[in-house]
């Protein structure tokens, strides 16, 4: 399934961080991102964020790039806010929208594989790596935005 090109306003998200690098998280004693997502929902962050707005759906966004896919970045596991201290911004731009929907975490870890798959045979399409974000209406579905130039 080709992804769907979008353009999108900047929104804010806040929740809980961790950095990490794809090695790590290749790595299952170094992987980090399973665990931000299991205290997010353990702690019920999502109840109890600040300044939260009307959108419901849960996000995972990546900001922060070393460089690219090899070097550190960021991971955040939150709400849509209206702003705030520790709010990750996420920029206005164009975007490549890849749908995954199935059972957790299988799902987006193919949908992942997906994206660097469709990143490695299209390289004329240049990722912007400044902010890109999973958007989860349910538990079995996502929509994963790569900023794109």
């Amino acid at each position: 399934m080709e992804p769907v090109r979008q353009q999108h306003d900047a929104f804010q998200v806040a929740g809980l961080t961790v950095r990490t690098t794809n090695r790590e998280e290749n790595d299952p004693a170094g992987a980090r991102i399973g665990a931000l997502w299991n205290r997010f929902f353990g702690e019920e962050t999502y109840r109890s964020t600040p300044g939260r707005t009307g959108d419901a759906r849960i996000f995972g966004v990546y900001s922060g790039y070393e460089s690219d896919a090899h070097g550190a970045f960021d991971v955040t596991v939150g709400v849509a806010v209206s702003g705030g201290t520790g709010s990750v911004p996420i920029e206005a731009g164009s975007y490549l929208v890849f749908a995954g929907q199935g059972e957790m975490p299988q799902m987006v870890i193919a949908t992942w594989q997906r994206i660097w798959q469709y990143f490695e045979a299209n390289p004329e399409i240049v990722r912007r790596y400044r902010s890109d974000f999973e958007a989860y209406e349910g538990p079995d579905k996502v929509a994963i935005h790569i900023g794109v130039s």
